[in-house]
């Protein structure tokens, strides 16, 4: 973020309660996994829980392999592109127009920023779904999604106008640290045979009489979702905006290892409690709020209101990235160091909170939406991959921390993965669309 949000307050750090309040070096402790926060805030978002929920209910554990393999690999691309940074300070939409071509920047800048577009209004339209039918246990009718929404969009826009010092941060920490709680709570409440999630992990395709959709899309999404093209352009811009160098490159290492592993147990666990209960009964998803009347018989009313939090925080940390891509990309490419506080990107991101509504206004059904819109993630990130394979073995830019040759080895298979992905994520969209 700016320079002031991605830094714990200086002032704050260092004054201490009459108690014993938290030091300086716990504090710094914990702002060196505010890049890594981010990144879980922006991919843990509804997308990720509609992937993941709808491969537990439709296929159980069985596809625990994808999701493997896709957080092994956003580990690694997470971790080559903040290196590329820390080395030469150079955001990836700066580095592409400057070493490749401005079309090829300017190709992401528009492609991921109108993606992203329809991320935010399926994120808020599922939200907002799930919260109406939960709100229908308490008050007769409900409170509608409509009010739910214009609510969401008030608390928004309050944050981002009145962001002093670490106020994004403080909400998205805590929103994110309340998901992951949420979805492991379920996960122990609802957890399937662990001789089922271990052979979870052995890749195949599974069988499926839900001509809704076919495997392979679901597949397709999950990688997307999880492998997310955006989020490797916008780790460039965090780990600049933490003003990390070479110097920084174990802290660099390290936030990258514990982003991934928590995106890797809260999908799973996600997933997990889709298997224990939907699958289990023979129970297809078909909406993400289907879950609640489904998971009350099964799991009891406890378990609904964690999933319901669960829900909701992992869609309002994800909003916040999802609004500033614009203005992070805008100033990548313009290579500036404009903070989300200047007036131009406020003004920017408040047209974009306005999204949120489009979904209940219209009274349209996101799920689907959301999974093709991240199976088509999957469509452009082999472009993300081959533009810094390119990039991270320069000798001019790199210097000695260019690829070493395992990490090229992995580079191509990578490659190989996603283009493949790239190709039955559109051949699966074309069929569905049919």
């Amino acid at each position: 973020m700016n320079d002031h949000a991605l830094n714990i307050n200086k002032e704050s750090s260092t004054k201490r309660e009459s108690n014993g309040g938290i030091s300086s070096s716990l504090l710094k402790k914990i702002a060196v996994f505010i890049p890594g926060i981010m990144l879980i805030g922006y991919n843990i978002g509804t997308g990720s829980i509609t992937s993941m929920a709808k491969a537990g209910a439709n296929y159980g554990v069985s596809l625990l392999w994808t999701l493997a393999i896709s957080c092994f690999i956003t580990y690694f691309l997470i971790r080559i592109y903040g290196r590329y940074t820390t080395v030469t300070g150079e955001r990836a939409l700066t580095a592409f127009k400057k070493h490749l071509h401005p079309s090829v920047a300017m190709f992401f800048l528009i492609g991921i920023v109108t993606a992203t577009c329809g991320s935010i209004m399926g994120v808020m339209g599922i939200v907002v779904d799930v919260l109406y039918v939960w709100s229908q246990s308490f008050i007769t009718g409900g409170i509608s999604a409509l009010s739910w929404a214009v609510a969401g969009v008030i608390v928004i826009n309050a944050v981002l106008w009145t962001n002093k010092g670490t106020l994004v941060d403080k909400v998205l920490s805590g929103l994110v640290a309340l998901m992951a709680l949420a979805f492991i709570i379920n996960f122990f409440l609802m957890m399937p045979p662990v001789a089922d999630m271990l052979n979870g992990f052995i890749p195949s395709i599974p069988v499926t009489t839900d001509s809704s959709i076919s495997p392979m899309l679901v597949i397709a999404s999950m990688v997307g979702t999880t492998v997310a093209p955006a989020m490797f352009l916008m780790r460039t811009t965090l780990v600049k905006n933490a003003k990390w160098t070479v110097e920084n490159l174990k802290e660099q290492n390290l936030d990258a290892i514990v982003s991934t592993t928590l995106m890797f147990i809260i999908s799973a666990a996600v997933m997990a409690a889709a298997a224990a209960t939907l699958f289990k009964q023979g129970l297809t998803l078909e909406n993400t709020s289907d879950m609640i009347e489904m998971l009350r018989p099964l799991a009891g009313p406890g378990a609904v209101l964690i999933f319901v939090i669960g829900i909701a925080a992992a869609g309002f940390s994800s909003q916040f990235p999802n609004i500033a891509i614009a203005p992070w990309f805008i100033s990548d490419i313009k290579n500036n160091d404009n903070g989300l506080t200047h007036k131009p990107y406020l003004w920017i991101m408040t047209g974009l909170s306005l999204l949120c509504l489009v979904v209940p206004i219209f009274d349209a059904r996101p799920v689907f939406i959301m999974i093709a819109s991240q199976a088509f993630n999957a469509v452009i990130l082999p472009g993300t991959v081959l533009a810094m394979f390119y990039l991270a073995n320069q000798t001019s830019l790199m210097g000695k921390y260019k690829c070493k040759p395992w990490e090229n080895a992995v580079f191509a298979l990578v490659s190989l993965f996603t283009l493949g992905m790239g190709f039955l994520a559109m051949k699966s969209l074309i069929e569905s669309f049919m």
